[in-house]
């Protein structure tokens, strides 16, 4: 018996380090909180049980992030711990009496927003520095990132010697709803839920990828002050408000654990009406000396419990299974089903995402399915419950519906795809990646103009860009005189982007902006590219023979020519203008590593490649240097264990001067 608890911890430990990694560090969860709650849950009850099993490095000792080796480390000298989790009213109920065998106590509930803890630090009212929570003791500095969110106060009303907070990085739910329908029309993994789409945002190298996110705080906690004393937490909440600092909104001051019992309860009931995800309520003791008294364990403060909200799940029946194309021609299908109310609003539909995830779950048409919304947001079928007599395992046609090309699976990838590249249900897409910044870069023309100069018929291909009429924008909706000229401006310059740009602009099947740009080293025209044959493309360093096979089928069709064509007419630039301007670097590969203090990575990275060197990724036996930065991480080490040559900034400088 005890050998079989012992593994049942072991493999649930194993499962929650799993689960853990993907929810903080990868941003990346693959199952509910909910669910992970409940895994958690139950290996806490074994481990008190049988304590002689519990480890310190068990994940119930422990918080469950780490910091990033993309980030300066920040030590936290008040350590940001994590809640214990309950799911039953009886279990705060037994919370109180474990209290009240202490003090009597106050309570404050508020509500338990589902984002990214961090930590703002404040020297004389400036804000110097911020950080992430990581492991409670150790986290990653983001002050250039948080320093891009409006609602941080930048400068406190009061000059505070010093002031250390706590606060939830969050993304609202129209946000949230927004970026994923984005990343949809990209061809993007979208993010699962806010909490992650918010930690995958803050935790960007690049600072201005997070001012595009739209990100919000609410601060919950005084973690240290200095010429202020505090005594209460509601106290200290309605300080941080007269400083400048969005506070926990809507908490709530209770005299009696009964009364903090009604105000959980009605924190859920409009939980759905909230412009945030939250996934419960926290209740905390109000007075600082009481919560002294009651102590911490080594990992939660035994003077506040968290209560988790269940996710609220559905039935229905499945009505239909339709099948759209994404721009890369990908055949996604999605449930078409009576529809129910969820999370507070009517659902119909929801995205099955391959034929993998059907088999998975056994999803036929006219089943009876389960339903929920993750992040209580995007639907998605999570079972099916029960099939109708003599149904059949449902099946994706392999036509795509859009041109009625034969949709194939290629490299073993579990979608089906159109491989058809003028796919009209995949234009759409294509002339929005046409316009990105790493290919035309045609700015004013986001994803919602596109649409609409579709909807209007004023395009059909990337080409019908060059052929836009200033009288004809006029016409449209939000579209005055000023964002008309700007735009028609924007597309006229792009006429003078490298081939490269073009060339990635045209979206062929594993064609990426590097592999655009290796092949106009070898073939800087347009014209040499369409004579070249697939034996002599692949012949290049970087492009395999599949890639090569994806560009002369792409220049061998007769829409491409036209396309071409219609392109040359309006004056787009065909020829590349190669960037390499000496060859000291010629047939080198280097790889970059941690902080350059007096370069970006990609001015480095430029630099190589002017002096005809190659930057990898990732460290290998034909890796030739690693040029380490501060900070430098797991590809140090790998460099080093490989005997390749490491070179420090001062050693780079020394090579280009």
């Amino acid at each position: 018996m005890s050998e079989d608890v012992l593994q049942k911890i072991q493999q649930l430990r194993e499962q929650i380090e799993i689960y853990a990694d993907e929810y903080y560090n990868q941003d990346r969860p693959s199952i509910t909180d909910y669910e992970y709650d409940i895994l958690m849950n139950e290996l806490k009850r074994l481990e008190g049980e049988y304590p002689q099993y519990i480890t310190e490095d068990s994940p119930t000792q422990k918080v469950g992030g780490q910091s990033s080796t993309l980030f300066t480390k920040v030590e936290h000298t008040v350590q940001m711990g994590s809640l214990q989790d309950v799911f039953e009213l009886e279990d705060i109920r037994a919370f109180d009496e474990r209290i009240q065998k202490i003090v009597q106590p106050q309570y404050v509930v508020e509500t338990k927003i589902d984002g990214l803890s961090v930590s703002l630090e404040y020297q004389n009212g400036l804000f110097t520095r911020g950080s992430t929570r990581g492991d409670g003791f150790v986290g990653e500095d983001v002050t250039q990132n948080l320093w891009t969110i409006s609602s941080i106060p930048k400068k406190l009303t009061e000059n505070i010697p010093f002031l250390e907070v706590r606060g939830e990085v969050y993304m609202s739910k129209d946000v949230f709803t927004q970026l994923v329908k984005e990343q949809e029309l990209r061809e993007e993994v979208p993010f699962k839920n806010p909490r992650n789409a918010a930690a995958g945002s803050l935790r960007q190298k690049n600072a201005s990828i997070t001012a595009q996110r739209k990100l919000d705080i609410f601060v919950f906690n005084i973690q240290q002050i200095q010429g202020i004393t505090i005594d209460y937490h509601d106290q200290g909440l309605q300080f941080l408000q007269q400083l400048g600092f969005p506070v926990s909104p809507q908490y709530r001051t209770c005299q009696s654990i009964e009364e903090a019992i009604e105000e959980i309860e009605q924190i859920q009931q409009r939980r759905m009406q909230l412009p945030f995800d939250l996934d419960g309520a926290v209740i905390k003791v109000n007075r600082l000396a009481d919560r002294e008294l009651i102590g911490y364990t080594a990992k939660y403060p035994k003077w506040a419990v968290a209560f988790k909200y269940p996710p609220e799940e559905k039935q229905s029946k499945l009505l239909d299974i339709e099948i759209s194309v994404g721009r890369t021609g990908v055949l996604t299908p999605t449930a078409v089903f009576e529809p129910v109310l969820l999370a507070g609003s009517s659902v119909s539909r929801a995205v099955l995402h391959n034929q993998d995830y059907i088999t998975q779950k056994d999803i036929r048409l006219g089943d009876i399915i389960k339903i929920r919304k993750a992040g209580d947001i995007i639907p998605e079928v999570i079972a099916s419950i029960q099939h109708e007599p003599d149904s059949q395992p449902y099946i994706i046609p392999d036509i795509c519906p859009a041109c009625s090309t034969k949709a194939v699976k290629e490299n073993g990838e579990a979608a089906l795809r159109c491989v058809n590249p003028f796919c009209p249900a995949t234009q759409l897409k294509n002339i929005i990646h046409f316009a990105s910044r790493d290919a035309m870069n045609i700015d004013g023309l986001g994803p919602a103009i596109v649409e609409l100069l579709v909807q209007h018929q004023l395009i059909e291909t990337t080409a019908d860009l060059y052929y836009l009429k200033r009288e004809d924008l006029l016409e449209l909706e939000r579209m005055g005189e000023k964002s008309a000229d700007n735009l028609l401006h924007s597309i006229e310059q792009s006429k003078n982007n490298d081939l490269s740009q073009l060339l990635f602009g045209f979206g062929i099947r594993n064609i990426g902006k590097k592999g655009s740009e290796l092949l106009c080293r070898y073939y800087p025209s347009i014209e040499q590219i369409i004579q070249a044959d697939a034996e002599e493309i692949a012949a290049i360093d970087g492009i395999g023979e599949v890639m090569a096979q994806n560009i002369v089928s792409f220049f061998q069709l007769p829409q491409t020519k036209k396309l071409i064509e219609r392109l040359q007419t309006a004056g787009v630039h065909m020829v590349h203008q190669s960037k390499i301007s000496g060859n000291r670097f010629e047939n080198l590969t280097f790889v970059i590593t941690g902080t350059l203090n007096n370069f970006t990575r990609n001015q480095a990275k430029d630099i190589i490649e002017k002096n005809g060197g190659k930057v990898s990724t990732s460290i290998s036996k034909k890796t030739n240097y690693l040029l380490a930065g501060e900070a430098a991480g797991s590809k140090l080490k790998k460099a080093k264990d490989l005997g390749i040559s490491i070179l420090s900034e001062a050693d780079f400088t020394k090579m280009i001067d």
